[in-house]
């Protein structure tokens, strides 16, 4: 790898972070689909897949840290190498977020799940994150800017899930155990979606150099 021109291998190393992602969003929305499906084999192939996953990840962090030791980057070569170790991470913990929401859903009864639609929560989260990698694989801040604004429906979902939540908690005959898991998954949900908004922060520092934060009141 080292022999190779440094731009080819930063660009290569870019297309593996975007496949990365790919594996990571179809896995999660599979995940979701297997559950409200009530499809027990589909679920342990997610855990499955989300293990490979992880070694791949592994992988490309080693990779970019070889590229740093040997080549040396400046400037916005540098800023790249280690915008793909940190998404690289990001995509890692949204993957774990996906499995402990799988988790949880599968200790839930289904007619419960449909009923507070995770799976359209997932689908805007998923989103999210494919719309902060390819603002990250044409260095575009516009689709990076979106992303925030998908953010917002996904905080307007999930207080809609705490409130229904929190109101058949009230309830006499109420099944609080399934509820709570009810209020951790949709926390894991928004959750990727924070992870998402980092990555499209990240994309931004990369084209301007302004760091940027979530605002700290969602």
């Amino acid at each position: 790898m080292s022999e190779r021109p440094v731009h080819a291998q930063i660009t290569e190393l870019s297309e593996v972070l975007v496949q990365l992602s790919n594996k990571v969003v179809e896995n999660f929305l599979l995940s979701l689909h297997a559950v409200v499906q009530h499809d027990e084999h589909g679920t342990v192939q997610r855990k499955f897949a989300d293990y490979e996953i992880d070694m791949e990840e592994a992988d490309l962090e080693k990779r970019c840290l070889s590229f740093l030791a040997l080549q040396h980057p400046v400037a916005s070569d540098l800023r790249t190498i280690m915008a793909i170790i940190m998404i690289d991470d990001e995509l890692e913990r949204i993957g774990d977020l996906s499995l402990h929401s799988l988790d949880l859903m599968l200790e839930i009864t289904p007619g419960i799940i449909e009923s507070f639609e995770f799976e359209k929560m997932g689908v805007l989260a998923a989103e999210m994150v494919k719309k902060s990698i390819a603002a990250f694989a044409v260095k575009e801040q516009v689709l990076a800017d979106q992303v925030s604004d998908l953010d917002k429906e996904i905080e307007v979902m999930h207080r809609s899930v705490v409130n229904k939540a929190t109101a058949l908690i009230k309830m006499q005959d109420a099944d609080v155990s399934q509820l709570m898991a009810i209020l951790s998954i949709s926390r894991y949900i928004e959750h990727i979606a924070d992870h998402a908004v980092k990555i499209a922060q990240e994309v931004i520092y990369l084209v301007t150099g302004e760091i940027m934060h979530k605002d700290a009141s969602h």
